[in-house]
């Protein structure tokens, strides 16, 4: 049975985790509490590989099918929006040869993907300092959001490239230049105002984020974004992590009451 460590903003209530052998954990889903916006940190492909006396390039790769798999998990239980954490600006730190191996895998997979989302009616999107990614993994980006572009599915977002601190300094930049062209007035920013300078601004917040590989941090991930966005930490590694275990999550959160600072009596009235 899947071992769920989850943490809140102090709102749980009793999850009672999907026992093992009950089939397709798609059958446990409440269709009417369904999350919006699912987000989710794929971590855990080079310890899985390690663990398997391989090369981390081959955790990648096992990890490209778990992105498949809950790809057409999301699609199969029609949720809107699915962000996934690919690649992050400090990535760029890992070894040159771990990056290049990471850079040509994404190009494959895209390649390879691009008729499955059109089957499974998926948009892809991306978010991210895309200025910092290859040529190649560029256009094969373009290529496969033009193609996607008209599906009316799931959308799958790429965080590609991407940091929350980077986002916000560029949404504050981009805030102060049009302040000084006259274009706003200092005094008409507030929360709603400076969302929509964040490169999510089309999309709504998350409601559920899924962590892997049993770290128990953000990550610099849509810091803004997950203000009240219920966390989910599991210590399945990412390459293990499949259709049931993302049913899973969200039963969990289904079993959650979300108070957004109000009192359970307030929502429970309400």
């Amino acid at each position: 049975m899947v071992t769920i460590c989850h943490q809140t903003t102090g709102n749980d209530v009793p999850v009672t985790p999907l026992s093992e052998g009950l089939g397709e954990g798609l059958s446990f889903i409440d269709r009417n509490r369904m999350p919006q916006h699912v987000a989710i940190i794929m971590d855990g492909n080079g310890r899985w590989a390690k663990s398997r006396g391989k090369d981390r390039s081959e955790g990648h790769s096992e990890g490209v099918v778990s992105v498949r798999k809950i790809v057409e998990a999301a699609a199969a239980v029609g949720l809107p929006y699915l962000t996934v954490y690919t690649f992050s600006t400090e990535n760029w730190n890992r070894p040159d040869d771990e990056v290049k191996a990471l850079m040509s895998l994404m190009v494959t997979a895209i390649y390879r993907e691009t008729p499955d989302l059109m089957k499974n009616n998926i948009r892809l999107m991306t978010i991210g300092d895309d200025a910092r990614l290859p040529d190649d993994v560029r256009q094969s980006l373009t290529e496969c959001i033009r193609q996607t572009s008209a599906n009316t599915g799931t959308t799958l977002v790429l965080a590609l490239s991407y940091s929350s601190r980077w986002e916000i300094i560029q949404s504050v930049k981009h805030i102060v230049n049009d302040v000084l062209n006259k274009k706003m007035n200092i005094n008409d920013i507030d929360e709603k105002n400076f969302s929509s300078y964040l490169t999510t601004n089309l999309l709504p917040e998350p409601d559920l984020l899924i962590r892997t590989g049993g770290e128990k941090r953000i990550s610099n991930f849509l810091l803004w974004q997950l203000s009240y966005t219920e966390l989910y930490f599991t210590d399945i590694l990412w390459p293990d992590f499949r259709e049931n275990e993302f049913y899973e999550a969200i039963v969990s959160y289904q079993q959650r009451q979300r108070r957004f600072g109000k009192t359970g009596d307030q929502i429970t009235k309400s």
